[in-house]
């Protein structure tokens, strides 16, 4: 029969207790708080940047007409729909004229009737002119017996009465005329506006275009001001863009940019910057851009959502790194470096231009082209902290179950 001694099992144990202390160690440095960091690296490259900014909008015109009447009043008839296309000067829809005929009828007879009373007048003028020159001559005459004394002063006072009258009733004769002239000018001028209000009523096309909506049927009441039809300018179609304000340095009229409506998700379309706004929205804080299409795609609508790629001039050759890489201490942007141990050490940089596919141009002193930065990382990295670099934070296996 074998015994075993105290001290051999002491000794088992205190191996064991070794094992185990050893097992918990290795758990603590590989896995538990003590284990490093697990990051994920990119080297620092170079060259230049394609910055590009990106921006959402809506398909807007900048020519559009709001056709509509100028006074109150009920839609007759409607002669388009939406979606014809109208040429200038074109019928689009009629008001009805109520007593405008009538009206106009009443002002031909007062003009007609105008036009008669300045035909009297002219005579009465013709006439009282005939007899200021008798009594002009007849005044002469007595005027010479008057010196030769063959009639009284009496008589030659009479004469001169007689002229005075005459000469009183041409000119009296003249007002008339003229009167008459302004009565005359004056129908004129109300029928003419007249006129313009009923032509007014027939709501003709300002220029050639594609009617977007239709707003009033007939039977309608209107007021004045109020849209009956509303025309676009299919040629004159771009993108009212929202851009981020701080990515808005750049920006010119004339750079090229591709459009990418809803409607057509898979298609670009080439546009170009036509105009900046001059007022950005500070609510949103950001900057208004009116990118015009280089050619109107087919099918596009009037207020459809569309996404914009402005392409920006390429920046000087520099260094380049991930967007991911760039961290903030203190409101002072940087990247963590490996040393050669392997230790993170912070770089502050200074950020230029970002491109479309995640790449920074960054100006740093003590890096250089090769040199290894952290891009993702589990936890907040330090200075001096152990790290561990994989290829991936999460496993294949764990990123395609979570899918």
């Amino acid at each position: 029969m074998t015994t075993h001694s105290p001290w051999g099992r002491r000794a088992a144990m205190g191996v064991l207790g070794l094992v185990v202390l050893g097992g918990i160690a290795f758990v603590l440095v590989r896995n538990g708080p003590l284990a490093p960091v697990k990051v994920t690296v990119a080297q620092v490259g170079k060259g230049s940047v394609s910055a590009a900014v990106f921006g959402i909008g809506t398909v807007e015109a900048r020519r559009s007409w709001m056709v509509g009447p100028t006074a109150a009043g009920r839609v007759l008839r409607v002669a388009v729909d939406v979606g014809d296309t109208v040429a200038p000067g074109q019928l689009l829809a009629e008001m009805d004229p109520v007593d405008l005929e009538q009206r106009l009828a009443a002002l031909d007879a007062s003009l007609a009737r105008a036009r008669s009373a300045q035909t009297a007048a002219q005579a009465q003028v013709a006439d009282a002119a005939a007899r200021q020159q008798l009594s002009a001559g007849n005044l002469r005459r007595n005027e010479d017996l008057a010196r030769q004394q063959f009639i009284s002063p009496g008589a030659l006072e009479g004469r001169q009465q007689e002229l005075a009258s005459a000469s009183a009733a041409l000119q009296s004769a003249q007002a008339n005329v003229a009167g008459a002239g302004q009565d005359l000018q004056r129908l004129a001028a109300e029928r003419a506006a007249l006129a313009q209000q009923r032509a007014n009523v027939r709501l003709l096309a300002p220029a050639a275009g594609v009617v977007a909506t239709r707003d009033a049927e007939p039977g309608t009441t209107v007021v004045a001001g109020q849209a009956v039809l509303r025309l676009v300018d299919p040629a004159s179609l771009w993108v009212k863009t929202r851009i981020d304000q701080g990515r808005a340095a750049g920006l010119a009229v004339g750079q090229t940019a591709q459009v990418v409506l809803r409607s057509q998700p898979g298609q670009a379309h080439a546009a170009s910057v036509a105009r900046l706004e001059l007022l950005a929205d500070a609510v949103t804080e950001e900057r208004i851009a009116q990118v015009a299409f280089t050619a109107a795609p087919q099918g596009v609508s009037v207020g459809e959502l569309a996404e914009v790629t402005v392409q920006l001039p390429a920046t000087a050759s520099g260094l380049l790194v991930p967007n991911a890489a760039v961290q903030r201490q203190a409101s002072q942007a940087g990247v963590w470096r490996l040393a050669a141990d392997g230790k993170p050490a912070w770089v502050p940089v200074k950020v230029g231009a970002t491109g479309l596919d995640g790449m920074v141009r960054v100006d740093a002193e003590g890096m250089a082209e090769g040199d290894r930065v952290v891009q993702h990382s589990q936890k907040p990295v330090q200075a001096g902290m152990r790290l561990q670099v994989v290829d991936a934070l999460v496993p294949a296996a764990t990123a395609g179950a979570a899918k």
